[in-house]
């Protein structure tokens, strides 16, 4: 049996209600762009199962669409580009050049290796010219763990690619570029603290690399897709969700980013965060695209739709695309 469905845990709607919290949604601030599950890598932790042998991408229509809700869009300061590798898009530099247009804070969720990707020459140079804010995945500053997560030859591209964004700025102080680092821990665990992370990996990057960052993100393991299917082979599912379920935090859970976060898949489908995308839970409990929609903002009536692996944001300190919560 799937251990997935042999668990039996109280809902997570249900562990709110007992610790007597409701979470509307606020004003949306965020939007959240997968453009494709196109990767060049398959990493391990990866929910939503992206590599190199993917074929969903965003067209170009849905990209005019998007940018188009956007122009309306004026409580809504930063677009989250995610994938996948985003960067892989073929109209990623139109959907970064045209949010930037909008006065918009653009997010490029970077792998760092897809920067030595053919084709990929002058992406480095793009972002810093359109003052793109990197969120880089670099999930150890060890070799072996960042090899076990991400794959055979990973870490030494990846500092190449650390290396040549101090080199246009990034990470450096006064330079407005900013460049943040995502540990997601190796095993099924929880993050340690974010704050005392951040000074480790500081201190061995610039000792051992001569690589700086503004700041680190530490992101729980959700336990859905490639990284279930690994809970479930080395029997861990109960265990982990268990671990999770023993460290719900009710201050973590008041900051989740589905509150104030809309999420748009490759097809222009709507969800409330990007694992809820990933497990095709629609946002609102109904089926909708940005076609279905005169707003971005209409989506703020709408309840949030919550599951079992959102104990997973809320676990210890919390987790969210933009790190620790509490």
């Amino acid at each position: 049996m799937n251990a997935a469905l042999s668990l039996s845990l109280p809902s997570f709607a249900r562990t709110l209600r007992e610790h007597g919290l409701t979470l509307p949604r606020t004003l949306l601030e965020i939007l959240q762009i997968n453009v494709g599950k196109l990767c060049d890598l398959a990493c391990q932790h990866c929910h939503v199962e992206a590599g190199p042998k993917r074929t969903e991408i965003m067209r170009s229509a849905t990209v005019e669409r998007l940018l188009e809700l956007l122009a309306d869009a004026r409580a809504i300061h930063t677009v989250d580009l995610t994938g996948g590798a985003p960067e892989l898009n073929p109209h990623f530099h139109t959907l970064v050049r045209e949010s930037r247009a909008l006065g918009k804070t653009v997010i490029d969720r970077c792998n760092l290796t897809v920067l030595f990707r053919p084709g990929q020459e002058d992406t480095a140079e793009f972002l810093a010219e359109q003052g793109v804010k990197v969120v880089a995945s670099l999930p150890c500053y060890s070799k072996a763990n960042v090899e076990k997560q991400r794959g055979q030859h990973v870490f030494d591209p990846s500092l190449r690619a650390l290396h040549q964004l101090n080199g246009l700025g990034y990470g450096r102080p006064d330079s407005g570029l900013e460049l943040d680092l995502v540990y997601n821990p190796v095993g099924a665990s929880l993050p340690p603290s974010q704050a005392s992370l951040e000074a480790t990996y500081r201190h061995e990057l610039a000792e051992h690399f001569g690589i700086v960052f503004n700041r680190l993100f530490t992101i729980t393991n959700m336990p859905i897709k490639r990284f279930l299917h690994l809970l479930e082979r080395e029997g861990r599912y109960d265990s982990y969700m268990h671990t999770l379920l023993d460290a719900f935090n009710p201050r973590a859970a008041l900051g989740v980013m589905c509150r104030n976060q809309l999420s748009v898949d490759w097809r222009g489908q709507l969800y409330d965060c990007d694992f809820n995308q990933a497990l095709e839970l629609p946002q609102g409990g109904r089926q909708r695209s940005i076609w279905d929609i005169e707003s971005l903002t209409d989506v703020e009536r709408d309840p949030i739709v919550f599951g079992d692996h959102c104990y997973g944001c809320t676990a210890g300190a919390g987790s969210s695309c933009g790190g620790a919560l509490a």
